[in-house]
Formats: structure tokens, sequence, C-alpha cells
């Protein structure tokens, strides 16, 4: 492949991450070949592979285009108001994942994640899935912790309780919310059980 400039490669990156979102999300990810995406982002197929070994690298790429860690949705929340406490922390940076799943994109590469990816060869949906809820877990339980340091939260709930409570509070909306998007709004409704939550465990 002849020399490209670092914005053109860039550009091709995007271009190939951007098709193989669309056909993903058409026909799964076990059916598409790395052909189809390099003829639907109108490329060539060596073209895929000058930016990604095979199709589970391409895939480990686009999950990592919306991967939000909580850590960073906090320090988001941190910078705009420094002196904030640890749940309203956790409560606005909730809002700030939910706002952003509600981006087309975001909701396309979660709804492939969760409901358009069979095991296969180098891809295993589930262990991904796995790793970025452990990741979530830990980072929300940190904050759990300094708010009951600080005699924020409730007496008879622990740092882990409430963080599996907000956890799977997130996911079962999540994925009620795949399955339908048009049902309901997932703003509107997460805040509502987020706002909900955090009063039921605030001291």
């Amino acid at each position: 492949m002849a020399r490209k400039t670092k914005a053109e490669a860039a550009a091709t990156r995007e271009a190939l991450l951007d098709a193989a979102e669309e056909v993903f999300f058409a026909k799964g990810v076990a059916r598409t070949s790395l052909e189809q995406i390099a003829r639907h982002a109108g490329l060539t197929r060596g073209a895929v592979y000058w930016h990604f070994k095979n199709k589970g690298d391409l895939f480990m790429a686009l999950v990592e285009r919306v991967r939000m860690p909580f850590q960073s949705l906090m320090e988001e929340v941190s910078n705009t108001d420094p002196a904030i406490s640890p749940l309203e922390a956790i409560r606005l940076a909730c809002h700030a994942g939910l706002n952003r799943l509600e981006q087309p994109s975001h909701q396309r590469i979660l709804s492939i994640l969760l409901h358009r990816c069979e095991f296969f060869s180098d891809i295993n949906p589930i262990e991904m899935q796995d790793e970025i809820a452990e990741e979530c877990f830990d980072e929300m339980l940190a904050v759990f912790h300094v708010a009951q340091q600080q005699q924020l939260l409730r007496e008879d709930i622990t740092p882990e309780v409430a963080t599996r409570l907000m956890q799977s509070t997130l996911g079962g909306l999540f994925h009620d919310w795949l399955r339908n998007p048009d049902a309901f709004s997932l703003k509107a409704r997460g805040g509502e059980l987020i706002d909900t939550l955090v009063k039921v465990l605030e001291r």
C-alpha cells in the first residue's frame, strides 16, 4: 500500500470502523466478512489488514469507540464542580453516560455487542461484556467507599451492595432499551431511576 499521511491513515481507519458499525448492525458480526466491510467503505480488503489484524481486532476497536470508563465520567463531573459530593457525582456521571448512550452510534455498537455478536474465532462477546462490567464495578465501588467514609451512605447498605444495585439497575435498563429503543427515552426513564436509587441509598 502506498505510504499515506497520518491524517489519511486515520481517515481510512475511521471509514472502516464506520462501515463495520453499519454492516455488523445489519448482518451480525459472524455473518459479516472483512471483504464486505471493505466494499461498504469503498476500500480494498488490503486497507482493512493495514489497520487491523483480523475481524476480532476490528471489532474490539469498534467497541473502544463507545467505551465509557466510569472514572472518566466521574472526572468530567468533578472538573465541573470539584466540591461535589460522591453520591451526587455518581448520579451526574450516570446521567452523562445515559446522554451518550442515546447517540445513534453508541446505541448501534452496544446493540451489536449485546445482541448481534456470537462466539466465534477470536471474539468472545461475553468476556468483553464482563471486562467492561467489572471495570465499571471497581471504579464505582471506590466512589461508594468514599461516600461511606463521609457518612453519606445509608448505614445498612454497604458500598458493595450499593454498587451492585446501581449496576443492576443500569444493566437491566440498557437491555430493555436496546431491545426496543423507540419504546422509551433512555435519558428520561434512566434519569428517573438513577435519581430515585440515589435517594434510597443516601443517609
